[in-house]
């Protein structure tokens, strides 16, 4: 009997009297189908593969043109507006004075022949005004009478306090946000100690707690060298704005002083 490898008689053959229930028998009867479907699939992939560079190169562009929507605006320069020049003109003369004015000659010591001209006597000043020169009135003239006071709203100058309290005679004490305690741990955080062995002492400090809360003309009174009092300047410079003192309702201007001790480590 001549067998055929390609057909499935040989797997009877092989499997005569075993259990073909078991699963190398079912494999082996399916193989054959199951390489037409990976041969047709691969071949399905493959061709699509090399097709797919001229499917893309004949879809159509759906990229649309960039339409360019920025609005230049040029500065156009105008040329300057011709200015229309005026005719001088001279100021128009004062109204004539309603009495008569008689220049007034400032009587002068002087010999006979260097006298120009007489002072004036006084029958010509009855009724008239005196004046640096002579000029004719016009009794039909208007009177000008000089404006009365007005009767408007006084407004009270009240003279701003600028004057600088003492701590211990002002009503309300400046104070700084939170409390004095905030403040000296606010120093105690901020101060460099100078890296001095054995540098010991006391910086003693003053400043003015301004309207607004802020520190002005800082002081050192005295300090222990090593660039202490710089330090404690700087510190104070930083400082938060403090609540400014009041006097009589008002906020002024306060004196503070402020003791620093120092203690470098041993």
């Amino acid at each position: 009997m001549k067998l055929d490898i390609i057909k499935n008689q040989w797997l009877d053959i092989v499997f005569e009297g075993r259990n073909k229930i078991y699963g190398a028998y079912e494999l082996r009867k399916s193989n054959g189908k199951t390489t037409v479907r990976a041969l047709i699939l691969g071949s399905i992939i493959f061709s699509l593969a090399i097709a797919a560079p001229l499917i893309i190169s004949l879809l159509p562009d759906s990229k649309e043109e960039e339409v360019n929507n920025d609005i230049k605006i040029a500065t156009v320069k105008l040329p300057p507006k011709k200015e229309e020049v005026k005719p001088n003109q001279p100021p128009p003369p004062p109204p004539p004075p309603k009495v008569d004015q008689v220049k007034f000659v400032k009587p002068v010591v002087a010999k006979a022949n260097e006298v120009t001209e007489d002072p004036p006597k006084i029958e010509e000043l009855k009724d008239k005004k005196v004046g640096s020169e002579t000029i004719k009135g016009d009794p039909d003239a208007v009177l000008t009478v000089d404006e009365p006071v007005g009767k408007g709203p006084v407004t009270e100058i009240i003279q701003e306090d600028n004057n600088v309290y003492n701590t211990a005679g002002i009503e309300v004490k400046p104070d700084f946000p939170g409390g004095i305690d905030k403040f000296y741990k606010f120093v105690g955080n901020n101060y460099k100690t100078p890296e001095e062995e054995g540098l010991k002492g006391k910086v003693y400090v003053t400043f003015v707690v301004e309207k607004d809360g802020s520190l002005t003309d800082i002081k050192v009174l005295r300090d222990i060298g090593y660039g202490t009092g710089a330090e404690a300047i700087r510190v104070l410079k930083k400082c938060p704005k403090w609540t400014p003192g009041e006097q009589n309702g008002k906020k002024v201007r306060v004196l503070y002083s402020l003791p620093i001790t120092i203690q470098s480590a041993e």
